[in-house]
């Protein structure tokens, strides 16, 4: 048995509902920019919803996208490349 990524034990059963949250600065194309990501590693279909938040001095923005997840590889590269966009603050 071979020890990589799809090996790995996950408290996760696929495919599921993940929720991811965005952080980011307030920007006019903040949102299209962040949903431009997701569904290049989503895909529109398997997302299920987006929502906005913006914080109390309109200054951030806090983006909910949940998405129906097929594997942890599928997170994890979603994960990569919005924690390396210089425009996102913050994934959780």
């Amino acid at each position: 048995m071979t020890d990589g990524p799809e090996q790995e034990e996950s408290p996760l059963r696929f495919p599921c509902e993940f929720p991811i949250k965005i952080m980011g600065r307030e920007a006019e194309d903040f949102d299209a920019h962040v949903r431009a990501i997701v569904d290049r590693n989503i895909g529109p279909p398997d997302l299920l919803e987006f929502r906005r938040r913006e914080s109390r001095n309109d200054r951030f923005v806090s983006i909910t996208a949940t998405v129906r997840a097929t594997s942890r590889v599928q997170l994890d590269t979603l994960y990569r490349e919005l924690t390396a966009d210089p425009r996102i603050l913050f994934v959780l």
